[in-house]
């Protein structure tokens, strides 16, 4: 069952979560689905910070999924003012998504950000306008019927249930395209830096596998158990007449590669994600796409959304 934000329940939410629908209330009457997760399988994502479940969505459910986004890309129309290359390098990070109103108040809106390289300096695109978007975001699973039905789905509501979460809350969503041969690195980072709660812990991203994610072409990589260790940087909104609207505070620090694992999953999986463990990406080199559904849940029960995040 569905119902609606509210800023008393988390202390400060996000305005996005303002949005109806965009937190489940769960009936204690209703009829569970059959369990998705075992208890041996929580305590395996306690100590780790991540969870692979192999098919835990329908090829039916990816293919709706990817039709969808067809159709919402078929349909795109962003002045090339407002169109700005996504990257997570810090510097690129702050003059592209941090000085662009249209990124920084997409939380509530369907809006699209393109890969490095695709567009003129107008703004013109050089290659076709399906293959030249990074990604879609703040806001599908509010506005968008396929993908409000994912996110709000029974065996997802269970699952939440199953990891303990009481009063959930979607706080953003994205899809992915991870194009092939341009498709951008993700440089190691943690979900908190840029959803920040107090206390930590209060986080956990979906992230769905609508087509095989392979080392080849850019699947996640994780450093096991690194959730411990909390977080040394955090992206916050700049003060008034800075020369960005956010700023990053603290450091990023230099991590060993040996320490990540790949995490290649089937068309279909669902990889949890603890928003403090340390996790990437790599440049997609390959001739196939890696396109992947995410929405990220706040746990409202005693946290306090951090106003100053973006």
């Amino acid at each position: 069952m569905l119902g609606q934000g509210s800023r008393g329940e988390a202390g400060s939410q996000p305005c996005r979560a303002q949005v109806a629908s965009w937190c489940w209330c769960w009936n204690p009457g209703a009829p569970a689905p059959m369990a998705s997760v075992t208890q041996q399988q929580v305590q395996q994502f306690h100590k780790d910070g991540f969870l692979v479940l192999e098919q835990f969505f329908s090829a039916e459910e990816c293919d709706s999924m990817r039709r969808q986004i067809q159709r919402i890309v078929a349909e795109m129309e962003v002045p090339p003012h407002c169109r700005t290359a996504f990257s997570t390098r810090e510097e690129e990070q702050l003059q592209q998504q941090g000085s662009s109103d249209y990124f920084l108040t997409s939380g509530d809106k369907i809006r699209f950000f393109f890969e490095k390289g695709v567009l003129d300096e107008k703004g013109n695109f050089l290659i076709p306008k399906e293959k030249s978007v990074s990604k879609i975001g703040h806001a599908l699973h509010a506005y968008d019927p396929v993908f409000k039905q994912i996110t709000h789905s029974p065996k997802v509501q269970e699952l939440g249930r199953k990891l303990g979460l009481e009063r959930p809350v979607v706080v953003q969503s994205m899809y992915i395209f991870k194009q092939p041969g341009i498709g951008g690195e993700v440089t190691p980072h943690q979900d908190a830096t840029f959803l920040h709660t107090e206390p930590l812990g209060r986080i956990l991203g979906f992230w769905i596998a609508l087509e095989d994610a392979t080392q080849e072409n850019g699947c996640l990589w994780f450093i096991p158990g690194s959730h411990t260790n909390g977080i040394t940087r955090r992206m916050v909104r700049a003060a008034s007449g800075a020369s960005t609207c956010v700023e990053f505070v603290g450091s990023e620090p230099a991590y060993d590669d040996k320490q990540f694992i790949p995490l290649p999953i089937r068309k279909g999986g669902l990889i949890l994600i603890h928003g403090e463990v340390v996790h990437k990406s790599e440049l997609n080199s390959s001739e196939s796409s890696r396109h992947a559904f995410t929405f990220h849940v706040m746990e409202a029960k005693g946290t306090t959304w951090s106003k100053e995040n973006w």
